[in-house]
């Protein structure tokens, strides 16, 4: 049985897995990604993550092109009320469309709200803690209108470090302001020290929810990729995964492999799986470029790994 996850301290509630929604508008078209969509919901599931900028980078794109598929999805299916909706603001959007000011934020959530149709974002996070010349005072105050206005229900941060997260804590105790209730780092099984040296522990203490991204490695963890002459599968993500074609990445993915074949599944459910396990983790987030890749992700929900399994990929990927 899936049981819903507290994101932080607030009264949202979502399920363990969440669906990214970078690749909409970038590696699939409106058409698919209306199919993943329903088979998303369709499976039990209801957290999906967006952002302002997915997905700016792709040619002919502007930015926006993820939420406004999602927004035509909503306004289709009629299922905005069965999704818990996460999005970002802050990263760069062209014409000085940048940053965590309180100007800016008051007008991004607006753009944001009129692409995906609706009326309230249920997470709305910092994408990127670069912005030197706004105080989080000014960031977090932005963010508690927008929730005292009924636009934002929950406020949550993307690469933010320790330091800097503990700062936001702190100030938004002192001014009585809306804080982070969730986090969303670099986080998976070849990605580990950054996250639990520092973040993890202060994550847990103040009960913030953690939705980790590149949950999968880029589709490292997946298995596509085992020598460099696989990297020219995939035209988006190849190049990315460089990096953990060693030893110690090769063998978490032996591990993956061999725990998979005895669960009769793939071994992304697995790396998934290991995710959902961790007492800090609400929910992590992958994308999926076509349904079938969507019920590998989906099976993870409801995969139990035992000890020896956990502890087999914990020493894999120490």
């Amino acid at each position: 049985m899936m049981r819903k996850r507290q994101i932080g301290r607030s009264e949202l509630l979502v399920a363990p897995l969440c669906l990214g929604g970078n690749v909409f508008g970038w590696s699939i078209d409106e058409a698919t990604s209306f199919r993943v969509l329903d088979a998303f919901v369709a499976a039990g599931l209801d957290f999906i993550d967006t952002a302002d900028v997915y997905s700016r980078w792709a040619p002919g794109n502007q930015g926006g092109e993820s939420e406004t598929i999602l927004g035509k999805w909503f306004k289709a299916s009629g299922k905005r009320d069965s999704v818990v909706l996460a999005t970002k603001v802050g990263m760069d959007m062209g014409d000085g469309k940048v940053g965590l000011s309180k100007a800016y934020i008051l007008r991004a959530v607006e753009d944001s709200l009129r692409r995906l149709q609706t009326d309230r974002i249920d997470l709305y996070q910092s994408h990127k803690d670069e912005d030197p010349a706004t105080p989080q005072e000014e960031t977090l105050a932005a963010y508690d209108q927008l929730v005292k206005q009924g636009k934002v229900r929950v406020v949550g941060a993307s690469n933010f470090s320790a330091a800097r997260l503990s700062e936001a804590l702190k100030i938004s105790e002192a001014d009585g302001l809306v804080r982070y209730e969730c986090l969303q780092p670099h986080y998976n099984l070849v990605e580990r020290g950054a996250f639990e040296a520092e973040l993890e522990p202060l994550c847990l203490r103040e009960k913030i929810g953690v939705i980790p991204y590149y949950s999968l490695a880029s589709g490292f963890l997946t298995g596509k990729y085992r020598s460099e002459a696989d990297l020219s599968k995939s035209a988006t993500r190849g190049g990315s995964v460089r990096k953990y074609l060693n030893e110690k990445g090769l063998g978490v993915v032996k591990a993956l492999d061999e725990i998979a074949a005895g669960l009769g599944v793939k071994p992304a459910s697995v790396a998934l799986a290991w995710l959902i396990a961790r007492p800090s983790v609400t929910a992590p987030i992958a994308s999926a470029t076509s349904v079938e890749q969507l019920d590998d992700l989906v099976k993870a929900v409801t995969l139990d790994l035992d000890a020896e399994a956990v502890k087999r990929l914990d020493a894999a990927s120490a």
